[in-house]
């Protein structure tokens, strides 16, 4: 499958493909729906969830570093 003349990132790429491929096998979507589900919706949700936390932690640090004596 993959070519990029790299053999671990092929190696890894075959193996996420084929892993994406029965993914949506078992879930009866295609390997297309697979990818849009995992890296347009599913990705982006992930990482705005995870930067609003991390404002949050940042300013209850903020809060706490103020409040010591």
């Amino acid at each position: 499958m993959a070519d990029s003349g790299i053999l671990w990132i092929d190696i890894i790429f075959d193996w996420a493909v084929i892993a994406l491929v029965e993914l949506a096998k078992w879930l009866g979507i295609t390997y297309e729906e697979i990818n849009v589900w995992l890296f347009v919706i599913a990705w982006p949700i992930a990482t705005l969830a995870m930067i609003l936390l991390i404002l949050k932690l940042w300013q209850d640090k903020r809060r706490l570093v103020k409040s010591l004596p």
